[in-house]
């Protein structure tokens, strides 16, 4: 996760945020693939911590595979 501080004047709620309520000068987290949504608006939110470089997805089997490696051993 992403890290973003609210620099507004009022606190706000952050529907994406599960309705959270963001007070000024708060630092939240926000998802990876949301994180230039929130930088872009520069009169509301900083950057903190930027995304983690994308890290390989974890190799997924098929069932006959999985199946298979549990027979073979």
């Amino acid at each position: 996760m992403a890290r973003v501080r609210y620099i507004g004047a009022e606190p706000v709620t952050v529907p994406e945020l599960g309705n959270r309520t963001v007070q000024p000068d708060e630092m939240v987290e926000v998802p990876d693939a949301r994180w230039e949504g929130y930088v872009g608006q520069t009169a509301t939110w900083e950057a903190v911590e930027e995304p983690k470089a994308d890290q390989p997805a974890p190799k997924k089997m098929t069932a006959a595979k999985a199946a298979s490696s549990r027979t073979e051993g």
